[in-house]
């Protein structure tokens, strides 16, 4: 019967470590939407205000008003397609998210289309 005390200690102590590392992965994990979330918010406003550009043009270019406002998002415009005369910006951005968990940092995109609708029909 000796043999077999503490046994309950070191079952214990591994699922305290157990549920130490599944916290720490939940966290990564939220903290990745939350960052997604961000990034896609981001790529939305750069999208419009390229949009913006292109139907009410200033003499800002349509990839300088999409970068504006990606940086005001706290992220970096990746690419932008929205050349003057035409009706469509496609933009994406990137924000890093660092992971607890595994110590490292990891790039996370948004991507988002925007239309100028002329109402002609």
């Amino acid at each position: 019967m000796n043999q077999e005390r503490g046994s309950v200690t070191v079952l214990t102590a591994a699922s305290l470590v157990l549920a130490c590392v599944l916290c720490l992965v939940a966290v990564d994990l939220f903290r990745v939407l939350a960052v997604k979330a961000r990034a896609q918010t981001a790529a939305d406003a750069a999208a419009l205000a390229a949009a913006r550009e292109l139907a009410i043009p200033s003499p800002q270019s349509p990839q300088e008003a999409a970068a504006a406002y990606a940086a005001l998002n706290e992220a970096t415009l990746q690419s932008c397609v929205c050349e003057r005369g035409s009706f469509e910006a496609t933009v994406a951005v990137e924000m890093s998210v660092r992971l607890l968990f595994l110590h490292i940092t990891r790039p996370v995109v948004g991507r988002a289309r925007a239309v100028v609708d002329l109402g002609g029909g």
